[in-house]
């Protein structure tokens, strides 16, 4: 990977980290403001308000993300990350929850050199299994 390659993920990694030590202060910090998230296939969140209290309510059942591998691909200051997934959580009752999936997400890279997310679809195989 590139230098700038190895940019984008460790941007993905921040996040995945954030949102399993339940900091969503720093999981909101990984997007733009107007992002869009696809918590559920089908149904862009874009609403800034929305998108904190869907990770809030995500970040409940403890979730622990592990990634099977990692694609970049950049061009001029955007990036698009692929990347296949798997998370166990529990939930507060202690039902244990199992999901998988293809994480497609869309980074462009701040004036800073930083990558924030402007798309972030983890159910980026639903078309595939529909």
């Amino acid at each position: 990977m590139t230098t700038e390659q190895k940019n984008v993920l460790t941007a993905i990694e921040k996040m995945t980290e954030a949102f399993q030590n339940k900091d969503i202060d720093r999981v909101m910090a990984s997007y733009e403001q107007d992002a869009v998230v696809v918590f559920e296939p089908e149904t862009p969140i874009s609403d800034p308000k929305v998108l904190r209290e869907m990770f809030k309510e995500m970040a409940m059942i403890n979730p622990i993300f592990t990634y099977s591998g990692h694609e970049v691909f950049i061009t001029g200051t955007i990036a698009t990350h692929i990347a296949p997934w798997e998370m166990t959580a529990k939930t507060p009752d202690g039902i244990e929850i199992k999901q998988n999936g293809l994480s497609i997400a869309v980074l462009r890279k701040q004036e800073d050199g930083k990558w924030l997310m402007i798309f972030d679809n983890p159910h980026g195989q639903f078309l595939m299994n529909k």
